[in-house]
Parts: C-alpha cells; structure tokens; sequence
C-alpha cells in the first residue's frame, strides 16, 4: 500500500474516532447540514474548543434573570470555577442599589471566573475584576409587563408604589410624577429599571432624553456579547450556547422566583403604552435589542433554532422528570415546601413566589445522593444557592492556602469543589438526561484558573467594605 493510501486511511481512522469522541456534536451537526443551516457548518470544528468560562452576567430585575443565574452557579460548580460573591455585609446582592465596586466582592471569591449577582453595573470595575476574555451578557424584558412584575413585587418596599391608593397600577400611570420621588430609597423600581441596573441615568431630562438613549443603547451593544430577551428565552440559551461553545446540558433550567397566578395582574387596553412613555429609556433598550436577537437568529438559520430549541426542551423535561418521580413539578407556595432550603424568599403577604419541593423518592430514580444534590441545586432559590456556594468556595480557599487555616493541612492544588467520583457521577446524570446524540463534548474544557489571575487579584486588592443596607 503506498504511502498515500496508508496516510488516508489513518486520516480517516482519525476522523471517526473524533466524531465518536464527540458523538452528540456530530450527530447535531449532520442534522444541521441537512437543515440547510450554513452558519452551523462550522459547529464540528467549533466543538473543539474549550468551553468558554469568563462570564459576566448582569443580572437584572423581573426578567427572568434568576433563572439564568441559577444555571451559572450549577455551570461553575460542575466546571471547578470560581463565582465572584457579596461580602457578607452586602448579603447576596452586591450593595444594589450602589453602583458596583471590586472591594464589595468577598475575597474568598478570587479571582472570579463568573459573576451573576445583583448589581449596578459599572465597566471599569467589572474589568478591573474579570479577566480580560470575559464576556458579557445581560437579558431584558418587555416594559409593559416588566413593570406589571416590579409594581407587584416591590408594592411594599418602593415608596413611590407604597404612597399610591390601593396599590393600584392604573393610578400610579396616571399621574406618576405625584407618586415618584427620583431620589428616594428604592426608586429605581419605579422608573427605568433596566437602564438603571445597566449603570444609566433613569431620570435622564426629557431635552436630551433621545439623544442620550441613542448613545446609551449603543454602549450597551459595545460591551455586551449577548443580550438575551426574556420572552424568547430558550431561543436565547442557543445563542448564548453557541457563543460559548458550551453542550447543551449546560444550559437546562427550571423555572425560578415566579409569581403565583393570582399575584398577577393582567394590563388594561392603553396601560401598555402609558409604561412605555414612562420608562421611555428602558422602552428604547428593550426594542433595539429585541431586534437585535432575531438578527442573530435568522442569521443562525431559523430551521436550525427551532429543532435546537425542541432539543433543548427534550432534554430539560427529561431532567425535570428524573428529579421528580418521573413527573413534572407543581408549583408550592413557601408554606407548602417542606425543605426549608427550598423556600423562594416573599417579598410581601401581598405576592406569592412559588417554588418546588423534591419528592422523597428521587433516588429511586437516580439511584445515591449525588441526584439528590443535583435535583436540589436545580430548583434551589437564589438566597439559599448564594449561601451554599460562599460557604464551598470558602472552604476551597482555606484549603489552598493553608497557612491562613487555623489547622494547617499539606497543600494541594484543589481540582474540584466536589469529590472527582461525585462529578463523574454528575456528568453521568446529566448524559441520561440528554437526549440521544447530544452529550457532552469530550473536548478539553477550561476549568482550570486562567493564567494571570494571582497577579490579577492582588491587582483588584479586594478588601471587605462596611455594612451596607440590603436591598431585596
């Protein structure tokens, strides 16, 4: 056999190799081919590439965005990544509403790879803190039944909601200015929310409103890789998917921090439209980059986003029904769930938030604790997750520096903030939740801390700050 013929066939032993090696990814991708998707042609080779850690999420309010959090703190888990924390002072939030600050980040959480918690955002201080790959993604939510949301959940905390008779919406639009005190504790729920979480000026003078918008809108698309759109948001997941390259099982979620049925409030014929003149600002943001995600979706081949979307929800369910007996889950009330660790905070006797209770027989399906643990962190609210995930971050950070422990141990470098058996056990889980085709990739992932980043926390210096008044 020449020379020629022997190197093809290698070549080719090769290749099937590697495409069994990422199974799932090939499959996908022949299935794209014949989508006629063209902008998935590429997925295979893209597929090798190690997943994408440095995440910065802003994590805005009433827009779903608690949901997504939860999925990053279970992708950092899984990956051994580190998660930018409050200091305690701050509570789970970082000081929000204070524009956000490196020192208000606990030292125990550096150097960060991801950061998902409330904040102000400032740039500069996001970068002084982050990596210098990081990216940045954010989601949004139509004005109209966004502030529907806000007024409910904040009808207590808000003073310009709280002085309005009955709590009612429809007079609160009606003449908003005899309610509305810009500078008042928690204001920002009130007016313009979206713009003020994205570091903007919520109360921006009417003269020079649109040209300020204009210019808002586009520093917001400079620093922002991604801005997903609650309405659409699975269809937003593939996008972020594909931008990260991450599997698919990186991006199943369950629903989190939602109202009761009977704490919403369906909007009159034209209170839509008074939201909007209302919070103008956040109306513009909210339009461009709406537009904006359908761009990114036609351009990634509608048939494409559609059939990964039904994949996504496949597996999802899959997950949802392994965690629950083989069921899907109902909704309880706080007073309903019995683990107390699954309890979603109330921000008033007037709004229910719901949550999920496991049942006792999970294990019968998933057979050792690790499924329990992995159901628990699925549908675990935020306070409580914020909690657990100080509380394992720090115990790895005395562990690898044991001169700081008040028992020194041998150092050694910490791999995971789980036992290397319980993470396969995990990965197993999440493979059995998939659907066919669609594990995993093989390919190297980067978990371990980028290069640089000491230098990069001794850069920040991050040091505690004094109590700060929690928001809720």
């Amino acid at each position: 056999m020449s020379q020629k013929k022997i190197f093809l066939v290698f070549v080719a032993i090769s290749t099937v190799s590697l495409l069994l090696h990422h199974g799932g990814h090939f499959s996908w991708t022949m299935e794209a081919f014949h989508l006629g998707c063209p902008s998935l042609r590429t997925h295979l080779s893209s597929s090798l590439k190690p997943k994408h850690t440095n995440v910065a999420f802003l994590k805005t309010h009433k827009t779903a965005s608690t949901t997504m959090q939860n999925l990053l703190f279970r992708f950092a888990e899984r990956n051994n990544l580190t998660v930018a924390l409050p200091v305690q002072a701050c509570g789970h939030q970082f000081c929000y509403p204070r524009t956000f600050n490196a020192h208000l980040v606990h030292p125990h959480t550096l150097p960060p790879n991801v950061v998902t918690s409330h904040m102000r955002f400032n740039r500069a201080e996001m970068q002084r803190l982050m990596p210098n790959d990081t990216i940045y993604v954010t989601i949004l939510r139509e004005p109209g039944s966004m502030f529907e949301s806000l007024f409910s959940y904040y009808n207590q905390y808000c003073q310009s909601f709280k002085r309005v008779p009955n709590g009612s919406l429809e007079a609160f639009l009606d003449e908003p200015w005899r309610y509305y005190r810009p500078d008042e504790k928690d204001s920002m729920y009130a007016r313009n929310t979206l713009t003020f979480d994205l570091g903007g000026d919520k109360d921006r003078p009417a003269a020079d409103a649109t040209a300020y918008a204009r210019a808002f809108v586009a520093e917001t698309e400079r620093v922002f890789s991604l801005v997903m759109i609650a309405e659409y948001f699975d269809e937003s997941l593939v996008l972020l998917r594909h931008l990260l390259s991450w599997d698919l099982e990186d991006v199943l979620y369950v629903k989190l921090n939602m109202r009761m049925s009977g704490s919403k409030h369906s909007l009159s014929p034209g209170l839509p439209f008074k939201i909007r003149a209302w919070n103008a600002l956040d109306a513009r943001l909210y339009d461009h980059f709406n537009a904006s995600l359908w761009r990114q979706l036609t351009a990634l081949g509608p048939a494409c986003v559609a059939r990964e979307v039904r994949l996504l929800r496949r597996a999802q369910e899959r997950l949802v029904r392994g965690c629950f007996g083989g069921r899907l889950p109902q909704l309880r009330s706080a007073a309903q769930i019995k683990n107390k660790e699954l309890r979603p905070w109330q921000p008033s006797a007037k709004v229910d938030i719901v949550g999920y209770d496991l049942p006792t027989n999970t294990n019968a399906t998933w057979p050792g604790s690790l499924a329990h643990e992995l159901c628990l962190k699925l549908i675990m609210p935020e306070v409580q997750y914020t909690r657990v995930l100080l509380r394992s971050q720090s115990l790895r950070y005395r562990r690898s520096y044991p001169l700081r422990s008040p028992q020194p141990q041998p150092q050694q470098p910490v791999r995971s903030v789980l036992p290397r058996h319980q993470q396969v056990g995990i990965q197993q889980i999440h493979r059995e939740a998939l659907p066919p085709g669609l594990g995993p990739a093989s390919s190297p992932t980067a978990t371990s801390q980028p290069a640089g980043t000491q230098s990069r926390a001794t850069r920040v210096g991050l040091r505690p700050s004094g109590p700060q008044r929690q928001t809720p």
